[in-house]
This record gives structure tokens, sequence and C-alpha cells, in this order.
């Protein structure tokens, strides 16, 4: 694989990583929540999430739903309802007021972070298309092994840092303060949108 291969795969993972959806969706509402601090956590357990997606394209998920499309709608409809699930919790708990504490941020562990940036990225059919059918075609057959562990390298550190930024961005006070006076409106916008991607995602 070429250097200019490389450099074109890793860009084109870039503005997919950047692209608005449910990890972006998650990174946002994190940031102006829980702060910069826990985004980083849930911004890892997107990587690791992606990490997942392009391995299991580089060894055949790609060919398994060809093979069984049954198994792509499944996914996919569990995907969306789980997203679904989520944007119903923020939309129950919109008018429950926030207990900041001292420290300005909700006591979520890292692990519990992590998690949920796990369980968002691969409830998201997105990033398993993107990969499958986009991101596969930019590796040539038969690359090295050392190639492959730099293609996941930079996958990961692209998520991290796209949702990290995105965290950073919404943790300011500015934004903080404004999500505070407005969070009943702000979690329903937020629960809205996450319910449509999902619906969106079991739909298509």
């Amino acid at each position: 694989m070429t250097l200019a291969a490389f450099i074109a795969a890793w860009a084109l993972h870039l503005a997919a990583a950047a692209s608005p959806g449910p990890a972006v969706l998650m990174a946002a509402r994190t940031g102006i929540t829980e702060g910069l601090r826990t985004g980083v956590f849930l911004g890892v357990g997107l990587g690791l999430g992606a990490v997942f997606w392009a391995c299991a394209a580089l060894f055949g998920l790609a060919l398994l739903f060809q093979t069984a499309p049954a198994l792509l709608w499944g996914f996919k409809l569990a995907g969306g309802l789980y997203l679904c699930w989520i944007a119903l919790q923020m939309w129950r708990h919109a008018a429950t007021p926030l207990d900041m504490g001292e420290t300005g941020r909700l006591p979520r562990s890292p692990l519990s972070a992590l998690r949920l940036g796990l369980l968002t990225q691969l409830s998201n059919p997105k990033p398993a298309v993107f990969f499958g059918a986009v991101f596969l075609g930019t590796v040539p057959a038969g690359a090295a092994p050392w190639v492959i562990a730099a293609l996941l390298g930079v996958v990961f550190l692209n998520e991290v840092a796209c949702n990290v930024l995105v965290a950073r961005l919404f943790s300011f006070d500015r934004p903080r303060r404004a999500y505070l006076r407005l969070k009943a409106s702000i979690d329903r916008g937020f629960g809205g949108l996450l319910a449509l991607l999902g619906l969106k995602i079991a739909a298509t």
C-alpha cells in the first residue's frame, strides 16, 4: 500500500467520522452535560466501536451481509431500536433538574462513559456500511499486517479526536450555562434527533 493510498484512506475515514450522526450527537450532549473528561472516555468507546466495524469489514462481515441480507436487516432494526430507546430516556428525563454538584459534572464513571460510546457505535449501522462498502475498497488485497494495524490505529484516532473535539466545544461554560437554562427543550431536541436517526436506520 502506497503512502498516498494510506493518506487517502485516512482522509476518507476522517470525513466519515466528522459527519453528523449518533456518535457526534452523543459526544455533543455528553460535553454539555458531563464535561470534557467524560467526553474523552465516551470518545474512546466510540473509537473502539469503529475499530470493531473496521475489523469486521476487513475479515468478511460485508460478505456475510451480502449472502444473508436478513442478518443486516435484523441488525439495522435492533440498532435503530436501541437508539430510539436512548432517545426515549432523554425525553422522559428532560424536565428532571441536574444535580451538577461542586464540580459541574455528573457522576458518570469512566467505564460507564466508555460503555455508552461503545454501545452507541455498535448499534449504528452507518460505520458498518461505510467500512464494508467504502473503506474496504481502499485496502489492497494482501496488505501487510503492519499496514492493517496502522489503518486500524488511524480509525481509532480519527474517531476519538473528532468526538472529543465535539465534546470539548460543547463543554465550554457558555454552552453549559445555556443548557442549564434550557435543559428540557435541549434534551427533547437531542432525543428527537436521535429518535429520527434511529427510525431512519431501522427503516432504510
